[in-house]
């Protein structure tokens, strides 16, 4: 089988893992051009990485000899870049998050679909082998039934990370920590417990930092099993610590943390699953850790171009998550006050 061709668009703090990832597997991908608005930006990635550098977007975007583009780009610009992939048939896999709102999220999606085209998104830790056995667990019965599902998502950003031009703002970024930081972390406690059928949050920017959005945001969850739960999120934890989900159930629990999941069972069995080149982040370096689940994460896209199944984390996949984060907001924007999730979501 012929290598895809892919055009890699945006060479922003995103674009280091999945360069160290596309050279691994230059066996199954070829990089056909990289593009980015700055040319010092373009000629110092070239330097570093050897990819050969494009002077207009045009010859990546629509190109007939493109197969594929990795679209790391601001979530503001990725509705248009998608439109525009997606009617020259190019399948796309899309930093995360899908766009800066739920609607337009949604219009994403949508217009992938109908262009019958292969969209995937970077929420790379869905790839974590700790995650993949845990949620096999929990579908195979072994840990009974949920009583309690939460997330931890402790970080620090200092003041300078939110200097930089339009980061932290809804018209570049669509919001704060949540759809930018916490993302990951919640995108994960729905993959094992699914998604809350009612939340109750507050979300403020703290004392901590010169911001448009959210950097702080504390929430209780209903399941409609009866379970609860809660979210703590924020960049304004000092020095910054590992992200956590819990899983309390019948027969057992599981603590998912930076580098693996420890799951204990009532019958007194105990495992440890650890991962191959964890992607949980210290909590203060944004970009502290292994590109092994980006390198995962383009193998699966790769196979589902190749094959035409779908992949591990698709558009409408990734929908869930800013669902949630939509349900958090307006709970929060109306005081705390809780927010159902609609019906047929």
């Amino acid at each position: 089988m012929s290598k895809v061709r892919l055009g890699l668009v945006g060479l922003g703090m995103a674009s280091a893992p999945h360069a160290a990832s596309l050279k691994e597997l230059a066996h199954r991908v070829t990089v056909a051009g990289v593009y980015s608005p700055s040319a010092a930006r373009r000629e110092a990635f070239a330097a570093r990485h050897g990819f050969p550098t494009v002077d207009d977007i045009d010859d990546l975007i629509g190109a007939p000899d493109i197969d594929a583009l990795l679209l790391l780009t601001p979530p503001s610009t990725h509705l248009e870049l998608v439109r525009r992939a997606a009617g020259a048939g190019q399948h796309i896999l899309l930093e995360k998050p899908l766009e800066t709102s739920l609607q337009r999220a949604q219009e994403l999606v949508a217009t992938a679909e109908a262009a019958s085209i292969t969209l995937a998104v970077v929420l790379q830790r869905r790839h974590r082998r700790s995650l993949v056995e845990a949620q096999a667990m929990l579908s195979q019965g072994e840990l009974g039934e949920i009583v309690s599902a939460s997330a931890r998502i402790a970080n620090w950003r200092p003041q300078s990370y939110y200097d930089e031009p339009g980061r932290g703002t809804l018209a570049r970024d669509g919001g704060g920590v949540l759809l930018t930081q916490a993302i990951h972390t919640l995108d994960q406690l729905i993959a094992l417990a699914g998604m809350p059928g009612r939340v109750a949050a507050f979300a403020t920017t703290s004392l901590m930092h010169r911001m448009e959005t959210e950097d702080l945001v504390q929430a209780v969850l209903h399941y409609d099993s009866g379970a609860l739960g809660s979210i703590s999120a924020t960049t304004a934890a000092y020095p910054g610590f590992e992200d956590e989900i819990e899983i309390l159930a019948t027969k057992g629990s599981i603590r998912l943390q930076a580098n693996g999941a420890r799951i204990a069972l009532m019958d007194g069995t105990e495992r440890r699953i650890d991962d191959d080149g964890a992607d949980g982040g210290s909590g203060a370096d944004p970009m502290a850790f292994s590109h092994a689940n980006h390198r995962a994460v383009l193998e699966d896209f790769l196979t589902a171009v190749e094959t035409g199944r779908q992949p591990r984390v698709s558009g409408r996949d990734a929908l869930r998550v800013h669902r949630l984060i939509d349900m958090l907001l307006a709970s929060a924007a109306d005081g705390g006050r809780p927010v159902a999730q609609s019906q047929g979501e």
